[in-house]
C-alpha cells in the first residue's frame, strides 16, 4: 500500500473510532417503540386498496410503506417512501387537540423555523442541527400547532421545541401527529441548483435526506456504541452511478466517511453507491469514462426498479438507466 494511502486510510480509522457514541432521546412522551408495541407509537394513515379500506399504523414508518401496487411476481408492495416517522399524539384536550410536547432529541442548534402553516407539507416545522464529532446531521419536526424557540438558539437534548398539531397538507385533527426525520443535506447550493430561492433555503425537503431513525432509537438502547458513520456502513448498496469527475464533491468533505479508496489519485470518474432510498454510502475514484451520470451497477429485482429507487431508475433485472428525477437527484449531489 502506498504511503499516502495509509495514512488516509488510518486517519479514516481513528476518526471512526473517536467518534462519540450516539445519545438520542425521544421526542415525545411516546416511546412504545422501545417496548415493541408500534402500533401505539405510529399514527396510521387512510388506505384505499383494491377497494378495501384500511387504517394501516405500518404507513406511519420509515421507508417504502405506502401507496400499494400488486406485481405478477412478487404480490403486494409498496412503493411510496416515507422519509421519517410519524409519532402518535398520548395526550389530548377536550376538543381533541394533541398537548404533546415536542422536545430535541439531541444537542444542537435551531437553524430554521417554518412558521406558515402552509406553503409546505411539513406544515410548521422546526430543523435542529446536530455537531456529532464533526459530522453534521439535521432532525427535523413537522406538522406543529406552535413553536417555543427562536431560529439560531442552542439547545440540549430534551429542550422544549413545540407542541404537536397537524399542520400541513393532507392532515386533520384526527390524525395529529409529529413528523420527525434525521437528515444529511444534499448540497449547501441547492437554491443554485434548485434555480429559484426556496422559502426554506437549504432545510428545504428536498435537499434533506432521511436516514432510518426508528433503528437508530433501537440501537442506541442499552449502550450501544453507534455513531452515524458506523451505522451507513452497514448499509448494502442497492445501485451505483459513475459520474465524470470535474471537481471533488461537496458532499464527501462534507461527510468524509463517503470516501472510499485514495481520492486524491487522478480517475476518470467518481462512482457514488446508494442505498434504495438514496441514502448515499460511498464515493470512490473510477478509472470509467463516462461523459453523463452512467448506472453501473444495481440490485437485482424482479420488478421493475421504479418500485425500489423512489423512482430514480428504471428498468428490471440487471439492467436499470437512471430516469429523469434520478439525474436530477445525482445533479444535486454533485451540484
Amino acid at each position: 500500500m502506498k504511503p499516502l494511502v495509509l495514512i488516509l486510510v488510518m486517519i479514516q480509522i481513528i476518526a471512526l473510532s473517536a467518534a462519540q457514541p450516539l445519545k438520542i432521546s425521544f421526542p415525545t412522551d411516546n416511546k412504545a417503540l422501545i417496548d415493541g408495541q408500534l402500533e401505539d407509537f405510529y399514527m396510521w394513515v387512510p388506505r384505499v386498496f383494491e377497494d378495501q379500506s384500511s387504517r394501516p399504523w405500518t404507513a406511519g414508518q420509515y421507508g417504502f410503506v405506502r401507496t400499494l401496487t400488486r406485481t405478477t411476481s412478487e404480490g403486494v408492495i409498496a412503493t411510496k417512501f416515507h422519509e421519517g416517522l410519524d409519532i402518535k399524539p398520548l395526550k389530548r384536550d377536550r376538543r381533541f387537540n394533541p398537548l404533546d410536547e415536542v422536545r430535541a432529541i439531541a444537542d444542537g442548534k435551531v437553524v430554521y423555523i417554518n412558521r406558515a402553516r402552509g406553503g409546505s407539507t411539513y406544515g410548521i416545522y422546526i430543523v435542529v442541527e446536530h455537531d456529532w464529532d464533526c459530522v453534521l446531521v439535521y432532525s427535523l419536526y413537522a406538522h406543529l400547532a406552535s413553536v417555543s424557540v427562536e431560529t439560531g438558539q442552542q439547545v440540549t437534548s430534551e429542550t422544549p421545541l413545540a407542541i404537536m398539531g397537524y399542520t400541513g397538507a393532507g392532515l386533520n385533527q384526527e390524525r395529529a401527529h409529529l413528523h420527525l426525520e434525521l437528515c444529511m443535506l444534499s448540497s449547501k447550493s441547492f437554491n443554485r441548483w434548485l434555480g429559484a430561492k426556496s422559502p426554506h433555503g437549504v432545510y428545504d425537503g428536498r435537499n434533506l435526506i432521511g436516514l432510518d431513525l426508528a433503528s437508530l432509537f433501537v440501537a442506541t438502547q442499552g449502550g450501544s456504541k453507534v455513531t452515524i458513520p458506523r451505522f451507513l456502513k452497514s448499509a448494502t448498496p442497492y445501485f451505483k452511478i459513475a459520474i465524470p469527475r470535474k471537481h471533488d464533491l461537496e458532499i464527501v468533505k462534507r461527510y468524509p466517511w463517503l470516501a472510499q479508496g485514495d481520492q486524491k489519485t487522478e480517475s476518470a470518474s467518481w462512482e457514488l453507491s446508494f442505498t434504495d432510498s438514496g441514502i448515499p454510502i460511498a464515493v470512490t475514484p473510477s478509472h470509467r469514462k463516462v461523459s453523463q451520470a452512467t448506472v453501473t451497477y444495481v440490485r437485482t429485482t424482479r420488478s421493475k426498479h421504479e418500485y425500489y429507487t423512489r423512482n430514480r431508475l428504471t428498468g428490471t433485472g440487471r439492467q436499470a438507466s437512471l430516469t429523469s428525477s434520478g439525474r436530477r437527484f445525482i445533479q444535486l449531489l454533485s451540484y
